[in-house]
């Protein structure tokens, strides 16, 4: 698809957006995204950035947008508490569920005595906190797919952890797809003030396997001291497209660990850009997708250490089986001046067949001197002297390797700071590695 007919797609798009906001700033925002979802066209593989992942598929298929509770569409699936119970989170303080990208008040609660609300009424009610972080950090100016998300600014999660709080429950953030063919724009505002801890979860799930598009934003805001938890669980029908883009910005000696696990989708993408904006500051980033049948999962991501004294760890692994194809492209800045920065990165991927592929990009730019910066790639198949060692204790060829392979995945999975998901999870992968092909367990 050219150039005219891509950027004529992201019009298409744009139709059915929601009313315009009584707040002035706001309907700024979205008009100046729409401006540049106008100017920009969805990218290709003769794009850099995109070279390894060809997205064309969605261009072919057509999607509208989830239509307000007032008006219900047509084949709309009933959402209900049993539905809910499947991927609820017992520790859980407070749950936030959108459905197609739709606030639904009668799923959720909030017990955790900060604040945890739909967007659409957080930007009124905190309009002067809201304002100062929303659009700021996720920038759309040359994001075509970041832009559209912020045209549709409606329906949202807004998280605000006040200053010195420190919850000890997690925030459960659940967005369920019911509709086929319909696109929606989750979007995600944390703000965390000074001295503050919170750990939020993102869950994207699906009621249905045919082909929907999810496009969503998360912005988060680290003040002083402050530290945050963040899971991402990415288990959207077979059919399904994903695509969502994460900003992060970080303040002096605030703490920022990030656990992403991409199980769905016919094809996803992850961009995750982390800014380490003052001194002291500190990330750690775990990654896995466990794919297989024909998927395609491609994460992306920036850390930018812009002054001195900060700390970055990453840890990112790809299981891959049959024909399906991983996409890791880990970019480590480190800016002029921002001595005494630390940072590692690995990226270890594990192919189970021989038509499976990983295109692993692990990379570092230093334009400062007094530095420890190491970073490290593999792609291989199980370790056969492993395998051996194994068998030799009574396991057979196939317990053996699904051992190993569950062990491979689990260890991004351990990470995970909520034991009732981290659980599940872990069940979840080792039903996945024993399976006679990865895409056949639905990741739900």
């Amino acid at each position: 698809m050219n150039t005219v007919s891509t950027s004529r797609y992201l019009d298409s798009l744009l139709q059915g957006q929601p009313p315009a906001s009584p707040l002035s700033w706001l309907n700024a925002l979205r008009a100046n995204a729409v401006d540049r979802v106008g100017a920009l066209s969805v990218p290709t593989t003769r794009d850099e950035d995109w070279r390894f992942t060809d997205i064309s598929p969605l261009t072919k298929l057509s999607f509208q947008p989830a239509l307000g509770a007032a008006q219900p569409a047509p084949g709309t699936a009933q959402l209900n508490a049993a539905d809910i119970e499947r991927w609820s989170i017992a520790e859980a303080s407070a749950r936030l569920v959108f459905v197609d990208g739709m606030y639904a008040p009668e799923h959720s609660f909030n017990r955790a005595g900060i604040t945890v609300e739909n967007l659409a009424s957080g930007v009124s009610t905190h309009a002067a906190a809201v304002q100062a972080q929303l659009g700021r950090h996720a920038a759309f100016e040359h994001n075509a797919f970041a832009a559209l998300n912020t045209a549709f600014l409606h329906d949202g999660a807004l998280v605000i952890v006040p200053r010195d709080a420190a919850l000890k429950a997690p925030v459960h953030l659940l967005y369920v797809a019911t509709r086929k063919q319909a696109a929606s724009y989750p979007r995600c505002l944390v703000i965390a003030e000074t001295g503050s801890a919170a750990t939020v979860v993102e869950d994207f799930v699906a009621l249905q396997e045919a082909s929907y598009f999810t496009n969503a934003v998360t912005e988060m805001s680290l003040a002083g001291n402050a530290a945050v938890h963040h899971v991402r669980v990415q288990r959207d029908g077979a059919e399904a497209f994903h695509i969502a883009n994460c900003a992060v910005s970080l303040a002096s000696a605030s703490r920022y660990h990030s656990v992403s696990v991409a199980l769905g989708a016919r094809i996803s993408r992850h961009n995750l850009n982390v800014l380490l904006a003052a001194e002291g500051a500190e990330c750690s980033i775990d990654g896995l997708a466990l794919i297989g049948g024909q998927q395609l999962a491609d994460t992306h991501t920036l850390i930018d250490h812009a002054t001195p004294q900060c700390v970055s760890r990453q840890l990112h692994k790809c299981i891959v089986d049959d024909a399906a194809r991983a996409v890791f492209n880990g970019n480590i800045m480190v800016r002029a001046g921002a001595q005494r920065t630390d940072s590692s990165q690995s990226s270890r991927n594990l192919l189970l067949s021989a038509k499976a592929r990983v295109d692993t990009k692990p990379q570092l730019e230093i334009f400062a001197d007094d530095v420890k910066c190491a970073h490290g790639a593999t792609v291989g198949q199980l370790d056969v002297d492993e395998v051996f060692y194994l068998k030799s204790r009574g396991l057979s060829d196939t317990a053996a390797r699904n051992l190993l392979t569950y062990a491979f995945g689990a260890e991004v999975i351990e990470r995970i700071p909520v034991a009732s998901l981290r659980q599940r999870l872990e069940q979840l992968v080792l039903a996945q590695t024993q399976a006679p092909a990865l895409g056949a367990v639905h990741p739900s």
